[in-house]
């Protein structure tokens, strides 16, 4: 699928779940927890904690319960972390040429600042975009339109493309606004998996990838 882009082209991008997938956060951050409370046995501790995440348990509860641990602290270790993330296949390419083109590159992402501005700099990415709006700096959450609107403002008279992945909330704010809309479609990782509750005009990009290496910058 072709992007055309030049110096009066905004692509934004969401965040989790767009350029890489969340769950290797919460799995960067289970072994991060697992080796501070059982350093020899922590591949055990990471497998059950995995395990009941996944069979959506409260994590934290069983820790503080069999470890006599402190909740607070697990999250705080959690959501402040240096996290082991990758980019998705195509992600930097995909970046990079859409800077090679001169157009600008945004990003709308929901989440704790301290949190999001981490998993940029893990995946060596913050210094590529132009305009980085986070839900907690900025005071409002997808699908707030002012999220978006704030793009437009920030570049006016340019085409605005964004490229998300949860049907849910990316994609209402930037359709009413006549934005282009491109979905990621889910690898079976994502954490927000329930797409088919939004099957509705208003919910649904204008088109759909099954990846990044899908996008081609013309």
């Amino acid at each position: 699928m072709d992007i055309t882009v030049d110096q009066r082209s905004v692509i934004v991008f969401d965040l989790d779940d767009t350029l890489y997938n969340e769950i290797t956060y919460l799995q960067s951050a289970y072994r991060e927890i697992a080796k501070k409370i059982d350093p020899k046995k922590w591949r055990q501790l990471f497998a059950t904690m995995f395990s009941l995440y996944r069979c959506s348990k409260n994590v934290f509860d069983f820790l503080a319960q069999e470890y006599n641990c402190d909740k607070d602290e697990l999250l705080s270790t959690y959501r402040n972390h240096k996290p082991e993330i990758a980019l998705f296949h195509g992600a930097l390419p995909l970046l990079k040429n859409i800077r090679e083109k001169s157009g600008k590159i945004g990003l709308i992402t929901d989440g704790r600042s301290q949190t999001q501005r981490a998993k940029l700099q893990a995946l060596g990415i913050q210094d590529l975009f132009d305009i980085i709006i986070i839900s907690e700096e900025f005071g409002s959450e997808k699908p707030d339109i002012r999220n978006y609107l704030a793009i437009a403002e920030a570049f006016p008279d340019h085409t605005y493309c964004y490229i998300a992945d949860n049907i849910r909330k990316d994609f209402i704010a930037p359709n009413q606004l006549g934005w282009e809309t491109i979905c990621l479609l889910d690898n079976g990782l994502n954490i927000h998996h329930s797409a088919h509750l939004y099957m509705t005009p208003k919910h649904l990009p204008s088109k759909f990838v099954t990846s990044l290496t899908e996008l081609r910058v013309v």
